[in-house]
């Protein structure tokens, strides 16, 4: 398995605490790059002005801090273009209920 998919696995281990769905699955990645062991995110929440902002861009540095092959982890927060539930994963949306 190829590093960024690793990162991907890596990234479904960290969950928005209020929905407990995991920010791959919600859609909050918006790009994910990776160069010379420097994994650079951008992502989104689900909400601007999220009280759990730091939460969860905490979990994101933690869960890939300690990957082999990680140098460095840096993640951006966006708000745009904004979030909407279309961006979930059918997993998600069926755990919502919404499928």
């Amino acid at each position: 398995m190829e590093l960024k998919e690793m990162v991907i696995e890596q990234l479904r281990t960290v969950y928005d605490p209020e929905l407990g769905i995991n920010v791959v699955d919600l859609g909050l990645i918006y790009d994910l790059r990776i160069d010379d062991g420097v994994v650079s995110i951008v992502m989104t929440l689900t909400t601007p002005g999220c009280p759990l902002h730091d939460s969860i861009v905490g979990g994101v540095k933690r869960a890939l801090a300690h990957m082999e092959g990680v140098k460095d982890v840096d993640v951006q927060i966006t708000w745009n273009p904004p979030w909407t539930p279309e961006r979930m994963s059918e997993a998600a949306l069926r755990q919502l209920g919404h499928i």
